[in-house]
């Protein structure tokens, strides 16, 4: 099993309550399957803003880890060895360094812990 399992939210173009829903798929998927983390691909958004998609599904990540429902997570643009959550999940899941967007400032992802 891959170190990081990729989940691409933006697929088909779905609303923001429909990729909620995928999300809360793959998070089940990831825990029966203890699956250590998992990239988002929500895109950025076609305004050059961030799009509806990209800010639902953040707002998402940032309840649920409040709830305690993930360990933890870093946006796309901050998943780097610069980025001290970042450092901090690398250090307890040494195979996430191999993950080809790390420093490469994709605010198109988000990298979650389970």
């Amino acid at each position: 099993m891959p170190a990081i399992r990729t989940i691409n939210l933006k697929e088909g173009m779905p609303t923001v309550e429909e990729a909620r829903q995928r999300l809360s798929i793959a998070f089940a998927k990831a825990r029966q399957d203890k699956c250590v983390a998992l990239k988002l691909i929500h895109g950025y958004g076609s305004s050059g803003v961030g799009g509806g998609l990209r800010v639902g599904i953040r707002k998402s990540l940032r309840k649920r880890r409040k709830k305690g429902e993930i360990h933890n997570y870093v946006f796309g643009e901050n998943w780097s060895i610069f980025d001290e959550v970042t450092r901090d999940i690398l250090e307890n899941h040494s195979a996430l360094k191999r993950d080809n967007d790390l420093d490469r400032g994709n605010e198109g992802i988000s990298i979650v812990v389970m």
